[in-house]
């Protein structure tokens, strides 16, 4: 150690010597990926020992120009630490850090991080971040002339650049097809991968510097008078639900007991936005269809509630996730994980707590019609065991820790399908409360999912997979809808269904409500109404 302490090493050592520790300890994900597709002939096997070369002389390229004097040691201890907590979700849970999921956790708060907290987590980032760092830390640098760093940062950013055209060089066709036939395994490429992302994610969120001004939407918004009774409509956020686990859409288990005895209709064939809370929330309430969402252009335009409100809807969003994600900005908001706030929570507050708000909210606003939206805790992961009492479980045995890959398939399944039972026992209550509004209100829920979840399959758990690569698992949502009757033009267009399988998208949601409440705007487009045209 007194030896170490006392040589000092280049500049370009230190960063060829974290690259390669990065390469062999933190990309555990990408070579069992590889090797899941791969053979273990000579020939293939030789292309998955120039991939790891290639990252390495990747990694390099990407550093050298950056890592200059003072910011050397710094910035190597932030990529190491970014490149162990990257390793560990990207082992633990068979994730890639994409946009989605980098706004997804950002996003995050305090409880939901704390469900992510896990032994695995800090050995990873111990053994994995925290170690190689100190060593970064205590390894003593050259000083280097300003001239003599510049030739130096060049020499190192050519011969990574001869690296990476050798590798292509000798492998060409293997790599042509790698490219081609095999896009998703590049994200697994780590700390490729979440720099990359994050310098995306940035740039995009700068968007140049330039301010979007704020546009307002739907001036011309009016609504049709309500004849006889005022409408009431609750619109359910659901949260990480899939449609394949809804026995109202042919799941073998009786996931829907609730729905079931109501007359509801369930849309088994719409797929969400995105493949996060964060992008799917407040893209379905936005006018801006999925091809051509954004954040930035999204919360600089007035959102299908701001229209409801504008036109005189009494419109209130009540809450027991993390937040509105940016949609409740203008109107009433209330945190039902507050535990002062909501009147039903054990270890955690639940959904059904949101009912007593519903009903003070409808109490409060004696003329107009209203629009109230429920933002469950529903099935969020990977503790799904959590979002339930234990008297709604009903399957067994599950699983109760946030290391899925510890839990067996039946057990995973068991608690995910417990939390989809709990969301049905909720929207039974949801609409028994409704019901025994029917004599003062045309009552009516909607019920729509941000996004779904892997549980497994290939591997692969939670969500958060670039939209292009994620499985139907994590995109196809499910969509449930109950009135009083009251909806003649619904009516028309469900006729007596229960079961709709026609092809929607969250882009449906905001024209939709616009159709329900009956309001009369340029931005109203009929095609996408799911209830139109009936």
């Amino acid at each position: 150690m007194a030896w170490f302490t006392r040589r000092r090493f280049s500049p370009g050592t230190l960063i060829v010597a974290v690259a390669i520790w990065m390469v062999l300890f933190c990309n555990y994900s990408f070579f069992k990926n590889v090797l899941g597709v791969y053979s273990a002939s000579p020939g293939e096997l030789g292309f998955v020992a120039s991939l790891g070369i290639l990252i390495t002389a990747l990694t390099v390229l990407l550093l050298s120009p950056f890592l200059v004097g003072r910011a050397l040691k710094p910035l190597l201890i932030g990529i190491l630490l970014i490149a162990s907590m990257t390793a560990y979700f990207m082992d633990t849970y068979n994730v890639i850090v994409s946009s989605e999921l980098l706004e997804s956790g950002l996003q995050t708060d305090l409880a939901e991080s704390i469900g992510l907290l896990s032994w695995k987590l800090i050995l990873y980032l111990g053994l994995l971040g925290i170690l190689p760092a100190l060593l970064v830390y205590r390894t003593p640098i050259q000083v280097e002339p300003m001239r003599t760093a510049v030739l130096s940062r060049a020499k190192l950013f050519g011969g990574s650049l001869a690296v990476v055209l050798l590798m292509f060089g000798l492998f060409n066709g293997a790599y042509a097809s790698f490219f081609r036939e095999h896009k998703s395994l590049r994200f697994y490429t780590n700390p490729t991968t979440p720099i990359y992302t994050a310098v995306r994610y940035a740039s995009d969120k700068i968007g140049g510097g330039n301010a979007i001004p704020y546009r307002q939407i739907g001036l011309d918004a009016t609504q049709e008078p309500a004849v006889g009774k005022r409408r009431l409509l609750v619109v359910v956020v659901g949260e990480t639900a899939r449609a394949d686990h809804f026995s109202l859409n042919g799941y073998d288990r009786n996931t829907n007991p609730m729905l079931a005895k109501h007359h509801v209709a369930s849309f088994d064939n719409v797929w969400s936005c995105g493949t996060a809370t964060a992008v799917s929330v407040p893209c379905m309430f936005s006018v801006l269809d999925r091809e051509h969402y954004s954040e930035r252009q999204a919360k600089a335009t007035d959102n299908v509630l701001d229209i409801l409100q504008r036109a005189g809807v009494n419109v209130a969003w009540l809450d027991n996730n993390s937040d509105s994600k940016g949609v409740a900005l203008r109107i009433p908001y209330v945190n039902y994980r507050d535990r002062d706030v909501n009147p039903v929570c054990d270890t955690e507050c639940r959904d059904v707590g949101m009912l007593e708000g519903v009903k003070e909210f409808v109490a409060m606003h004696p003329r107009g019609d209203i629009v109230i939206v429920l933002h469950q805790m529903g099935s969020h992961g990977p503790e799904y065991a959590k979002r339930y009492p234990e008297s709604q479980a009903f399957f067994a045995p599950s699983c109760h820790s946030n290391l899925l890959e510890s839990c067996s398939e039946e057990e995973i399944n068991n608690a995910y399908d417990n939390s989809i039972r709990y969301t049905d026992y909720f929207l039974g209550q949801v609409i028994d409360y409704l019901q025994g509004e029917a004599k003062s209100f045309s009552p009516a829920m909607l019920y729509l999912s941000d996004h779904g979840e892997s549980l497994g399959e290939r591997g692969l758990y939670l969500h958060g997979f670039p939209y292009a690569l994620a499985p139907d698992a994590q995109k196809r949502v499910p969509m449930i809808f109950w009135s009083s009757g009251d909806y003649p033009r619904v009516e028309k267009k469900l006729s007596g269904k229960t079961s709709v399988h026609q092809t929607m998208s969250q882009d449906y949601l905001f024209h939709t409500l616009l159709g329900l409440m009956r309001i009369q705007t340029d931005v109203y487009r009929p095609e996408l109404d799911a209830f139109a045209n009936g």
